[in-house]
């Protein structure tokens, strides 16, 4: 059986592991635009930060071991242009050498992840313009960082975020431009006005409610232009959002979301025999929503990667589906969220309540307790759990862990009052941060 595997990171590696564990005659051939294979992504803000001392260091497998030890077929600069299904090929152009390639397949995976948004601005082609997903892209950036002051942020997202931190602390002025109202759109408003708090206390200039227009320079980008303003800049990041990789699918009758994401059933198959899809090119079903969604995640590509691989070798193990979970650092504060936020739940029109607590993370009377503010949203009629939000100092990450364990098992408010939570002072409250949350909200319904 020969495995062909489009995509040399997250999901493709993943799923190229478990065949060669669950096939010991596979032929696995992978195909990987870029040189470098098997690398954390989510590591990378944080090397430009210098709080991880290399880009070396979030690489988890070379290429070199993928072909060595497990005996992988791993081609890099392989920039894959076509699919045909009927004759179960794939062709591309090898970058750098003008040659072109076809190999044909008997199961094929597309694990081509997502590419950073670029749009159509004037101005976008100017040197000090930066996008940041890959490597390569992250060690561009630090090179062209050590000879500037000034910092823009196109975007206030989780990498926008990010990136304002690490640029932040290793010395240079940041300003965010945002085209929303507010920071972090998946965060409720009331949630998100403390990311907003944090920003101005950490000087991180920031312009919400302005939409850019273009950027100006002579060779280099000197400022950008908004609906509202002009504003000097030394570098530009670009950090909008991400759209899958799938423009090379056209015309092969594969199904796709309007953005481009492959859709995939709980097997990873897309419409077409013998092709699955996995990781930020493709779908990813949602529980509480009970269809598919597109929340992109390492975490995720991870797991949808791990199962096609079971799948292709002739398995059956179905992907249950997310809840919708993610954390992120923005200087001393923890952003967890989990599930439906407000506006998810009233484009949904489901009837739903909230409840907020205001706790800290350990016992009240043991130094170094942090605060956190916790937010669920419940459907009115049965108490079922529908989302939770958490933004605090230590211990953001553990609730928001309970929230997407109970929401994963379709729990109500109330079942909350039952988990035997762990319990020491140095660590929680003898009723934790959740529970009493949901043992006021009893309270006053009973």
């Amino acid at each position: 059986m020969h495995y062909v595997i489009i995509g040399g990171d997250a999901a493709g590696m993943s799923a190229a592991m478990e065949i060669v564990r669950n096939d010991p005659d596979a032929q696995i051939t992978t195909l990987e635009k870029g040189n470098i294979y098997s690398y954390g992504q989510c590591g990378l803000p944080y090397v430009v930060g210098k709080k991880v001392f290399s880009t070396t260091d979030v690489i988890a497998r070379s290429v070199e071991m993928f072909r060595t030890k497990y005996k992988i077929d791993a081609k890099i600069g392989h920039e894959v242009t076509k699919v045909n299904p009927v004759n179960q090929t794939v062709t591309g152009n090898v970058l750098g050498s003008g040659e072109s390639f076809e190999i044909k397949y008997d199961r094929l995976l597309v694990a081509t992840g997502a590419s950073s948004v670029v749009p159509d601005w004037e101005g976008t082609q100017l040197d000090g313009i930066h996008t940041f997903k890959t490597i390569p892209q992250t060690e561009a950036l630090i090179a062209d960082l050590k000879e500037v002051e000034h910092v823009t942020i196109i975007g206030g997202g989780y990498i926008g975020l990010e990136m304002a931190e690490n640029i932040k602390e290793i010395g240079k002025e940041v300003r965010i431009i945002q085209r929303g109202e507010q920071l972090m759109p998946i965060l409720d408003p009331e949630m998100a006005d403390m990311l907003h708090q944090k920003a101005k206390e950490k000087q991180v200039e920031l312009k919400l409610n302005e939409e850019v227009r273009s950027f100006t320079g002579k060779g280099r980008v000197q400022s950008v232009v908004t609906d509202k303003g002009t504003y000097s800049t030394d570098l530009v990041l670009l950090a909008i959002g991400i759209k899958p990789s799938t423009f090379f699918l056209k015309n092969t009758g594969i199904e796709t979301l309007s953005n481009g994401a492959i859709i995939v059933n709980e097997y990873m198959e897309t419409s077409i025999p013998y092709i699955y899809a996995a990781g930020d090119c493709a779908t990813h079903y949602n529980r509480i929503k009970q269809k598919n969604d597109y929340i992109p995640l390492g975490t995720t590509a991870n797991k949808q990667g791990r199962l096609a691989g079971f799948n292709m070798v002739g398995n059956k193990i179905p992907f249950k589906g997310i809840v919708g979970t993610s954390i992120m650092k923005f200087f001393e504060l923890s952003i967890g969220r989990t599930g439906l936020s407000e506006k998810e739940v009233k484009e949904l029109d489901i009837p739903f309540e909230t409840s907020t607590l205001e706790a800290t993370d350990i016992a009240g009377y043991y130094p170094g307790k942090e605060l956190m503010t916790i937010k669920l949203l419940h459907r009115k009629e049965d108490q079922l759990l529908l989302g939770g939000q958490i933004v605090g100092g230590h211990g953001v990450d553990k609730r928001t862990d309970v929230l997407a364990t109970a929401l994963y098992h379709s729990m109500k408010l109330p079942d909350l009052l039952d988990l035997d939570l762990a319990y020491a002072p140095p660590f929680n409250g003898v009723w934790d941060p959740i529970q009493q949350l949901a043992k006021r909200n009893f309270d006053k319904n009973k």
